[in-house]
C-alpha cells in the first residue's frame, strides 16, 4: 500500500519561502516519476511541478518557473518542493503524486497540505 504524505505548507506573507515535502511509503519513489499539483478554490487542479526518474529531469508550470524547485532525496523516499518569492495566487492546497507522467497525474495522492500566501 502506497503512502505519501505531504508536510511543510502553511501561511506565508508574500515574497516570503517554504518548502513542502512528501514523504512515499510502501514503495520505492526512487523508480517513479513524482509530481507536485495544486488545487485553487473553485479551479481545477493543475501541475506545478515534476521529477523524472531516469536523470531527474524536471519540469515545471510556467507560473512558477523561475521560482519554484522540485527535486528528491531517493535514499529517504522524498521528494521536495522549493518555493521562493510566494505570491498570493499561489494560495492553494498542494498534493503530492506518485507515477505520472507531464501530461497525466499517477495513482497515487498525497493528502494534500494548505499554503496560503496573504500579508
Amino acid at each position: 500500500q502506497v503512502q505519501l504524505v505531504e508536510s511543510g505548507g502553511g501561511l506565508v506573507h508574500p515574497g516570503g519561502s517554504l518548502r513542502l515535502s512528501c514523504a512515499a511509503s510502501g514503495s520505492r519513489n526512487s523508480i517513479y516519476p513524482m509530481g507536485w499539483y495544486r488545487q485553487a478554490g473553485g479551479k481545477q487542479r493543475e501541475l506545478v511541478a515534476h521529477i523524472s526518474t531516469i536523470g531527474g529531469s524536471t519540469t515545471y508550470a510556467s507560473s512558477v518557473k523561475g521560482r519554484f524547485t522540485i527535486s528528491r532525496d531517493n535514499g529517504k523516499n522524498t521528494v521536495y518542493l522549493q518555493m521562493n518569492s510566494l505570491k498570493p495566487e499561489d494560495t492553494a492546497v498542494y498534493y503530492c503524486n506518485l507515477g505520472g507522467t507531464m501530461l497525466a497525474p499517477g495513482y497515487y495522492w498525497g493528502q494534500g497540505i494548505q499554503v496560503t500566501v496573504s500579508s
